[in-house]
């Protein structure tokens, strides 16, 4: 039988594990000051709901396909948006929900940086969005970055203002999204090889168009709300960058796109724009959990204490009980006091306490520090 994991499905464990769900508290922590609700969706959806109209997407072309015993055609979800065409139904207008759990993608492991099939989202969606509320989202971000000691680098790009470029650049209404497909591959791929390709839809002139800047792109309707944006955002102290190749692949955004690197960094780390679904204007974003764990920088809330029992279990557990009512982490050790030092270093207990009949009778109990190697004493 094979144990090993599949390819691009991992296990996390030890401090791995505990960096995560410290970097998913921060995440959650500050979508609720923003009064963002959680909502819960289903792992597996009905195979033409997962595809919906976007069905060309890369994303949605890499969906993991499933068939249950009466033979529907169903499929893992590979991103938590297009859900929310169901749960906003009958939702009281700005409806902000956020969401975090699995997506999967039923893509290549091999060549070039490893890929994750199974990882992390964490999302948030403004239904019912205007251009306030794109710059609030963008605030959310850099909040979350700041409790993750990342210095962020946010680019945003708009969608209407592309299309009004393609258009004023006389590409063909049928290339247009093959068009913008090739320009968000700007940053992957060299210049000339970019400009090669648009020449099959003789629109290699769009990217010099790109890079003409304020004086080109003021003459467009959809620029307004490129100002407006960076407007709104310094109200939040936001500091962001017009980006004019970012285009976000998934078919479906219309305004406002956003891609987030950290200082330094060329992979994006957080990304996001909005879209419309179900004629209702939408904004949101989403935190790749897999990617900001390589840069987070986060501590563990709770000092992690382990009380060894030196044949004095009923103190042990009294005194383990004391310490999580003052909001530690406690373990409490029965074996071998020669092995209890290894095993708190194996799990990064930070504070180790012996509890024998010496000190049971005292009332004083000693704590060792296992950073600095130093003794004190506890008293209850």
């Amino acid at each position: 039988m094979k144990t090993e994991n599949v390819k691009g499905f991992n296990d996390y464990t030890g401090a791995e594990a505990l960096k995560r769900a410290e970097i998913k508290k921060v995440i959650e922590d500050v979508f609720g000051r923003y009064s963002f609700e959680p909502a819960e969706t289903p792992v597996v959806e009905y195979e033409e709901f997962v595809k919906g109209e976007n069905e060309k997407d890369e994303a949605v072309s890499d969906i993991f396909k499933l068939q249950d015993k009466g033979k529907r055609k169903l499929a893992l979800r590979y991103e938590f948006t297009f859900q929310l065409k169901r749960i906003m139904k009958d939702k009281k207008l700005p409806y902000k929900r956020y969401s975090i759990g699995p997506v999967f993608r039923d893509e290549p492991t091999s060549g070039g940086k490893a890929r994750f099939r199974q990882f992390t989202q964490c999302d948030a969606d403004i239904i019912g969005s205007d251009i306030k509320d794109e710059a609030e989202v963008l605030s959310v971000a850099l909040e979350i970055f700041k409790g993750l000691g990342v210095k962020p680098v946010i680019l945003f790009n708009n969608r209407a203002l592309l299309n009004e470029i393609l258009e004023d650049n006389e590409v063909k209404e049928k290339d247009k999204e093959f068009v913008l497909r090739e320009i968000d591959k700007y940053d992957k791929l060299p210049e000339k090889e970019v400009k090669n390709n648009l020449k099959k839809f003789k629109a290699e002139k769009v990217l010099d168009a790109l890079k003409k800047g304020e004086s080109y792109f003021k003459k467009f309707e959809s620029y307004k709300n490129v100002i407006s944006l960076i407007e709104y955002c310094k109200l939040y102290g936001v500091k962001i960058v017009l980006a004019p190749t970012v285009i976000r692949g998934l078919s479906y955004y219309n305004g406002s796109v956003f891609e987030i690197k950290k200082e330094g960094m060329k992979e994006t780390l957080v990304a996001g724009g909005s879209y419309e679904f179900n004629g209702v204007q939408c904004t949101g974003i989403s935190f790749g959990l897999e990617r900001i764990a390589l840069v987070a920088k986060v501590k563990e809330e709770k000092e992690k204490y382990l009380v060894i029992s030196l044949e004095q279990d009923r103190e042990a557990v009294k005194i383990a009980n004391k310490l999580r009512e003052k909001d530690k982490a406690v373990s409490v050790y029965y074996g071998k006091p020669s092995k209890a030092l290894e095993y708190a270093n194996s799990y990064c207990f930070k504070k180790v306490v012996f509890v024998g009949s010496r000190e049971v009778k005292a009332k004083k109990f000693k704590i060792k520090d296992m950073d600095s190697g130093k003794d004190f004493a506890l008293k209850l």
